[in-house]
């Protein structure tokens, strides 16, 4: 049985890139959800990608890894990447394992857009 998940997704008339996750972030789902971000994200090149985790109640250690992968590309494309709104429990998660060390992180989606645009 898959665990709710959303994923939406936007775009600033800047151009920079926003996922918003709603949910928890599983085994049941992880393998089917980050591919298709990947591939709204492209080739990565220049690119400005926001993760919005206001409404992200959980992820498991795989999807770190894709969180840290999408951060890898992005650097290696010379763009930018960013989190934003972790929940008490993503955050705690993210620190533990030392993502918040080397992806920047924001407490607003306004603040990070901002961030991400200079």
């Amino acid at each position: 049985m898959l665990t709710q998940l959303e994923v939406k997704k936007s775009s600033t008339n800047t151009g920079i890139r926003v996922f918003t996750f709603s949910g928890e972030l599983d085994e049941t789902n992880v393998d089917s959800t980050f591919p298709n971000i990947i591939a709204d994200i492209g080739d990565f090149n220049k690119t400005r990608t926001l993760f919005n985790f206001e409404k992200l109640s959980y992820l498991n250690s795989k999807s770190i890894g894709y969180i840290a992968d999408t951060a890898q590309r992005t650097e290696d494309g010379n763009g930018k990447f960013a989190l934003c709104c972790l929940t008490s429990e993503v955050a705690d998660t993210l620190d533990l394992v030392g993502i918040t060390n080397i992806i920047p992180v924001y407490e607003t989606e306004e603040i990070a857009l901002v961030e991400l645009s200079k």
